[in-house]
Formats: structure tokens, sequence, C-alpha cells
């Protein structure tokens, strides 16, 4: 039976549908048979923006790319749940998160500090990282190479965003020269302002170009992000 889905989901499922699919997944911790091999590692995100994570080592680096990191770096190697404990034991230990929303990591793409302030810290932590007691005796430990992503993600002198779509609608348009992607955004140049499109709310649409005399713009709903968003200095 075809169910509706919220217009702002990031999801093309209905919510019975995404809790049944998380019900057996690793994030939610309720896949503990995987036999993969799974790596361990710090994403950067912005200064003092830095979360720990764990993937399956066959995906490579498709899930800090997925998620719009601009820098990280492998800890460990081993079985998942040794990976997972080790995951734990780094965030209360090193006091980060697994998470950080997209609007925070958004908000500070346009005012990064250089590549070497971004290596620097990831190398920082890694080095606390590693020298934690604890550590699960089935879980390799990684030398630290920062890994950069800048350059892919075109974030280089990238303009602060001045909006965010907030939903597709049926008709509705979305034109603009794009000037970045960094996981699942957009960043789209419109008429001299930089608007934010999350790739994810296009599930479950059907799409199609907008042609010669068409007309272009956007013609969606968009929220205003206020200018102190975007300064780095008035978050942290």
């Amino acid at each position: 039976m075809a169910a509706g889905v919220p217009a702002r989901s990031t999801q093309a499922r209905c919510a019975e549908c995404a809790r049944l699919d998380r019900a057996h997944s690793v994030a939610a911790d309720t896949y503990l048979d995987d036999p993969r091999t799974y790596r361990v590692y710090l994403a950067w995100f912005g200064s003092g923006m830095v979360k720990v994570g764990i993937t399956a080592e066959e995906r490579g680096s498709a899930r800090l790319l997925e998620q719009g990191a601009v820098a990280f770096g492998w800890l460990g190697r081993g079985p998942l749940m040794a990976a997972r404990r080790c995951e734990e034991l780094l965030r209360a230990a090193l006091g980060v998160p697994d998470r950080i929303p997209y609007a925070e990591k958004r908000a500070v793409r346009a005012g990064l500090p250089g590549v070497d302030e971004r290596a620097a810290e990831v190398a920082r932590l890694h080095a606390r990282a590693l020298a934690l007691t604890g550590w699960p005796e089935s879980l390799e430990r990684i030398e630290c190479q920062v890994v950069d992503h800048a350059r892919e993600f075109g974030l280089a002198g990238l303009a602060p965003a001045s909006g965010v779509v907030t939903e597709l609608v049926d008709g509705g348009v979305v034109g603009g020269r794009l000037v970045a992607a960094a996981g699942p955004d957009l960043h789209l140049e419109v008429s001299g302002a930089v608007l934010v499109l999350d790739t994810r709310l296009m599930s479950g649409w059907d799409l199609a170009a907008v042609g010669a005399g068409e007309g272009g713009g956007v013609s969606v709903p968009v929220r205003e992000v206020p200018k102190e968003e975007g300064v780095q200095d008035q978050l942290f």
C-alpha cells in the first residue's frame, strides 16, 4: 500500500518503513552479526566540530563523503562490535559526538581554516585517541594520515549561504549555478546569492530538466539564513 511521505522528509520512506529499516541496522546496534571488517574514524567539519564514527572497510571513504566531512583520519580497524566499543570509548574520553546536524555543518563551510590547521586538529585528536587505554584487543590501531575533501567539494572561495530549501513542491523549480557540493548539500548560486539544496529532499520525486525558455530561479519554499549563522566565531 502506498503511503504519503512528508514534503520535508529526507527519506523516500514513510515513518513506519523507516522505523522497520532501522530496527535491523548497524546504527541502531541491532545488527550484531555482520562479519565484515569495520573502521573507526574521526571526521572534521569545522573548528571544534569533530565526530567519531564507524563504517564498513569495504566502503572506503564513501561514508565520509556522504556526510560532508571536510577532513578525516582513520583510527582503527577490526570486527563490528570492537569498532562499536571503541567508538563509545572515544565519545566519552574525547568528548566528541557521533552525530553533527547538517545545519551546523553548512553554517561554517564558507569560513573554514586552512588545510594545515584542519589537519593539525585531526592529528591532535588522533594522538589523544591512540594514547587511551581500554581499546578492544581485536581492534588494530591505524597511524594518522589526514585526508582532506575541500577540493572535491569545491569549497575554496565559497560564499556563505543566504537560504536553504526546506521542501520540494509539485511543479516547483530550483535553478542556479552549482558552486559546491558537500555530502548531500548542493550550494547553488542564484541571482548573486548562494542557496543550499539538500538532495535528500529529492528522494521519491520525479525530476525533469527545465527547458530553454521555461524560466529558472527558485519557486519552492526557502528558509532564509541569518547572516550571523555563517560567522564561525559567533558559533564557537
